[in-house]
């Protein structure tokens, strides 16, 4: 994401968060900052909607459980002129990164990872580990329900070529099914350096956040994007995100010699889809979308064992994968 462009020192992007501290990017500077408290704060009306009329201020509810600020949020602030400041305002939010809150409770709240988010980008080993497409499917639905834009990275393409360089042919159908859903798909190595400039372009000028398994190759890709950057990266991503009452990311954002700004999210176990909210997930699947309202039983489909189900027929004719719709069966069943 580009915040070069913002030139009054007042208004900056968060780049780095610890519990009640915050680094802000303005300009070419980076000023450690403080939250202002009536930012902790939610106001309790005494009419269901604030705007009304006669709508006065009942109760000011202290939310010590939540923190209103994420990596990639722009903010205004007060500068204080001695390389600090006071945030006093969150400006809107273009999309976010998030996931439900694992902590028991009547009241769960979402945890935001990373704000205003140009690409969210899952990292799979071509081999060695062996890719878990069903992980893939669950970030790629999960990115749909948030309004994200995904770009997919394989690594490790050194180790899944054969002596002519060609692809294994069953990694190859799996790759073009998501190319054939709309998905684009950066092959990498580290290694040889194959598709790294390619994926140095499509990444500059954005935000991007990286999610996937250790093992899979990320930290040495990062380093072959820019050495010394999977080093920066891994030093904050030692710890997992969301746990205890007072609930706080490890993410911080690295701004790249290429002109890229790139988050990484270690320890994000969960990656659910927060949108649902009853609607069909079938929605989330870019090939199953157009025929959601189609079935026999219409919008009461669950597109499992319903007779007349347009999903069904399609992934029996051929149109839907098999497996893709394995993923949906299972995701379905954790809703």
């Amino acid at each position: 994401m580009n915040t070069r462009n913002i030139n009054s020192y007042d208004q900056g992007v968060v780049v780095k968060k610890n519990i009640g501290s915050y680094q802000i990017r303005t300009g070419s500077r980076i000023l450690a900052c403080a939250l202002s408290s009536r930012l902790h704060k939610q106001l309790i009306y005494t009419a269901s909607n604030p705007n009304a009329r006669h709508a006065s201020v009942s109760k000011v509810k202290t939310l010590d459980n939540v923190d209103p600020l994420a990596v990639g949020d722009l903010v205004r602030f007060v500068n204080a002129q001695d390389g600090s400041g006071l945030i006093t305002e969150v400006l809107p939010r273009r999309n976010r990164l998030a996931r439900r809150d694992p902590n028991p409770g009547k009241h769960k709240f979402e945890q935001i990872i990373v704000a205003n988010v140009d690409y969210i980008v899952p990292v799979f080993a071509a081999a060695n580990p062996t890719p878990k497409w069903g992980l893939l499917d669950r970030y790629l639905s999960s990115a749909e329900s948030l309004g994200l834009a995904a770009l997919v990275v394989i690594t490790k393409l050194d180790l899944a070529r054969d002596a002519d360089g060609a692809l294994e042919d069953g990694l190859q159908a799996d790759l073009e099914e998501y190319r054939r859903i709309g998905y684009p798909i950066h092959l990498t190595s580290s290694v040889t350096g194959e598709g790294l400039e390619a994926l140095r372009q499509t990444l500059k000028g954005s935000l991007s956040a990286f999610v996937g398994k250790s093992g899979v190759g990320k930290t040495a890709l990062l380093n072959a994007l820019e050495p010394g950057l999977g080093l920066r990266v891994g030093a904050v991503g030692s710890g997992p995100i969301g746990k205890g009452k007072h609930t706080t990311s490890a993410a911080e954002m690295f701004t790249t010699a290429f002109g890229a700004d790139i988050v990484d999210t270690p320890g994000m176990r969960e990656f659910g889809l927060v949108d649902m909210d009853g609607g069909d997930l079938a929605l989330f699947f870019p090939e199953m979308r157009a025929l959601v309202g189609k079935c026999k039983f219409r919008l009461d489909c669950s597109h499992d064992e319903e007779p007349g189900c347009a999903i069904r027929q399609a992934v029996m004719a051929g149109q839907i994968s098999p497996l893709r719709y394995q993923s949906y069966l299972r995701l379905i069943e954790e809703v």
